[in-house]
């Protein structure tokens, strides 16, 4: 049987690797609100105001694709690739060239 002392231990071990798990989400927390708020910025520079309202709609139907939009927006941006603001229309465009599912056909001989 385990003395109680080394019960507590156990105990304490148990709660001090908690502890570190929880610093460790916390800091993931931490870094995904701040990569956000930086995408809302350069979103709110490169898109006009139809264009925001559509990614805002976007973010609560399709929270991925809304990302994944947005990461592609930043690098074009980055890069120096976008010349204007993208109007809502661009953005539809944009769109449907991230989603569009590209099919395979098979050939028999």
């Amino acid at each position: 049987m385990a003395s109680e002392e080394e019960i507590k231990k156990r105990l304490q071990q148990r709660m001090q690797a908690q502890m570190m798990g929880n610093q460790g989400q916390m800091q993931e927390q931490a870094q995904q609100q701040q990569m956000e708020e930086m995408l809302r910025t350069v979103m709110s520079q490169i898109l006009d105001r139809k264009a925001q309202e559509r990614l805002s709609n976007l973010k609560l139907v399709k929270p991925e694709l809304a990302m994944q939009l947005g990461m592609y927006l930043a690098q074009l941006f980055q890069s120096g690739q976008l010349k204007e603001r993208i109007t809502d229309e661009q953005l539809v465009i944009i769109l449907r060239k991230l989603t569009e599912k590209r099919e395979t056909k098979i050939r028999r001989k």
